[in-house]
């Protein structure tokens, strides 16, 4: 998928999706999107080498799906217990669009409950 269909699906989620290039004080970071949900991260890749997307996941499948897929690997500057890196050029759409839709889904459900715990 190439990186503005990635980008439109990302926007596509939920009209609570926001993007952000948030690190751009940073030299190695200035090139980084980011997408949120509740404020917090599910999605992010560098704009100038779109190798690796860095998506949430459960734990119990980062090792399976590592396996399973050589497109699946390790995450951009993240843990590699929660994160996972797909290569959005090798990888099937489907698969693409079925891990950024847990990612996100993972995401909200956790902020979205911690949000109404605040209120």
């Amino acid at each position: 998928m190439n990186i503005e269909d990635y980008r439109e699906y990302c926007l596509s989620l939920g009209a609570d999706v926001e993007e952000k290039l948030p690190f751009t004080m940073f030299k190695s970071g200035e090139n980084v999107l980011v997408f949120y949900v509740c404020g917090h991260m599910f999605a992010f890749f560098d704009c100038a080498d779109y190798s690796v997307v860095t998506l949430k996941c459960q734990p119990e499948r980062i090792d399976e799906l590592k396996a399973q897929y050589d497109c699946i690997g390790k995450p951009y500057n993240e843990s590699h217990k929660y994160w996972l890196g797909i290569n959005p050029r090798t990888a099937p759409d489907t698969l693409l669009r079925d891990l950024t839709r847990n990612s996100y889904e993972l995401v909200k459900a956790k902020y979205s409950k911690h949000n109404l715990n605040k209120a």
